[in-house]
C-alpha cells in the first residue's frame, strides 16, 4: 500500500509564492532592473549616451525633481498625495530671490524659504489630519493658491540669484577620472541616506508605514496616527525647501514659470520607484531609480530623435505599467 505523506501548509503556501509576493517584498529590484535595461537599450542605440559628460548631465536633470520626490515619497507612503510640493518650491526660490534683491543676507533668505515650505507642508497636514479632507483636495487646492501667489510675488517675472550661497549647491567638482559631481547632488545623495534611515531603523518609519498599511490598525495598536501623517507633511515641506535651494544652484534665476509639471514629474518617479499608491509598501531606494528612469529615458529618447511629446507618450505609459504591476502584485498577495 502506498502512504500519502501530507505537507504542512505553511510549505505548501511556499510553493504558491509568486512574482506579486517577490515584487511586494522586495520594490526596488523591479525599478532597479528597468533602470539597468533602458541604460543598455539607450547605450547601444546611440554612441554618446555612456558618455561621462552626459550620464552627469542626466543624474543633475533628475536632481530637482528626485528631491521633489523624496518628499512625495513620504506622504504616498502614508496614502496621501502633494500636487503643491513644485509649486511650493517655486514661491519658496522666489522669496529668497526677493529677499536677497531686498538686502536680506543669503544665509537668512535661505532660511526664510525653507521655512515657508515647512509651514506649507505643515498647514497642508493640518488640513489633512484635523479638519479631514482628502489629500488630493488639500494639495489640489494649495496648488492653484501658490501658482498665483508666485506670480503675483514676482510680478510675472524672473529675479535673477547671484549670491554665492544660494547657488552654492550648483558648485561643479570633478572626481574618479573626470566624472562631473555637484554639491546639490552630494546633498541629494546624503537626504536620501538620512530618509532611508528613518524610515528603516527607527520607530517613526515603522509608524510610517503601519499608517499607510491600516490607519486604523495603527491607531489601535497605540499609534498617534494624526500626528505620524502631520510629521510627514512637515519633513516633506523641508526637503521641498531644500529642492528650492538645489533648483537655483541649477540655474541662478527664479522663474514662477519654472517646474510647472514637477509635482507630476515626482509623483511619476515615485510610481516608477516601486512605491504604491495604495500606501504601506515602498522605498527611497527604489524612488531614486525611479527618477533616474525618467532622466534616463527623456536623455536616451532625446539623443536617438524622438520627438518630446512622445517622450511624454512613453512615460505616461511606463507610470499606467507600474500602477497596473503594483495593483497586480498586491491581487496575487
Amino acid at each position: 500500500m502506498t502512504t500519502v505523506m501530507s505537507r504542512p501548509d505553511d510549505e505548501v503556501d511556499a510553493d504558491k509564492s509568486t512574482v506579486g509576493d517577490f515584487f511586494l517584498r522586495a520594490p526596488a529590484v523591479g525599478p532597479a532592473i528597468a533602470l539597468v535595461v533602458a541604460i543598455a537599450i539607450f547605450s547601444v542605440a546611440s554612441d554618446t549616451f555612456l558618455n561621462l559628460d552626459n550620464m552627469s548631465l542626466v543624474v543633475q536633470q533628475s536632481l530637482v525633481i528626485g528631491t521633489l520626490a523624496l518628499g512625495q515619497t513620504l506622504i504616498i507612503l502614508t496614502s496621501g498625495i502633494d500636487l503643491a510640493n513644485a509649486a511650493a518650491a517655486v514661491l519658496a526660490t522666489l522669496i529668497m530671490a526677493k529677499l536677497l534683491v531686498g538686502g536680506t543676507p543669503g544665509i537668512l533668505a535661505l532660511l526664510l524659504g525653507i521655512a515657508a515650505t515647512v509651514v506649507i507642508g505643515a498647514v497642508i497636514g493640518s488640513l489633512v489630519t484635523r479638519v479631514k479632507l482628502p489629500p488630493f483636495i488639500v494639495t489640489l487646492g494649495m496648488l492653484t493658491i501658490l501658482t498665483a501667489a508666485a506670480k503675483l510675488f514676482a510680478d510675472g517675472e524672473a529675479v535673477p540669484v547671484a549670491d554665492g550661497l544660494l547657488n552654492w549647491l550648483g558648485t561643479r567638482r570633478y572626481l574618479f577620472g573626470g566624472i562631473e559631481i555637484t554639491y546639490g547632488m552630494t546633498l541629494a545623495l546624503v537626504m536620501y541616506l538620512v530618509v532611508w534611515y528613518a524610515l528603516t531603523r527607527t520607530a517613526w518609519g515603522r509608524h510610517v508605514y503601519a499608517v499607510g498599511n491600516a490607519p486604523e490598525s495603527a491607531r489601535l495598536s497605540g499609534i498617534k496616527v494624526n500626528r505620524t501623517i502631520l510629521s510627514v507633511y512637515a519633513v516633506a515641506g523641508l526637503i521641498v525647501g531644500i529642492a528650492a535651494w538645489q533648483a537655483l544652484g541649477r540655474v541662478p534665476n527664479a522663474d514662477p514659470n519654472a517646474y510647472m509639471l514637477g509635482n507630476l514629474d515626482s509623483i511619476t518617479a515615485v510610481v516608477l520607484g516601486g512605491t504604491s499608491l495604495f500606501g504601506g509598501r515602498g522605498s527611497v531606494i527604489g524612488t531614486m531609480m525611479g527618477a533616474l528612469i525618467v532622466a534616463v529615458l527623456r536623455s536616451g529618447l532625446t539623443q536617438i530623435g524622438v520627438d518630446a511629446l512622445f517622450q511624454d507618450v512613453a512615460t505616461g505609459a511606463l507610470v499606467i505599467a507600474a500602477v497596473a504591476l503594483d495593483r497586480f502584485a498586491r491581487r496575487q498577495k
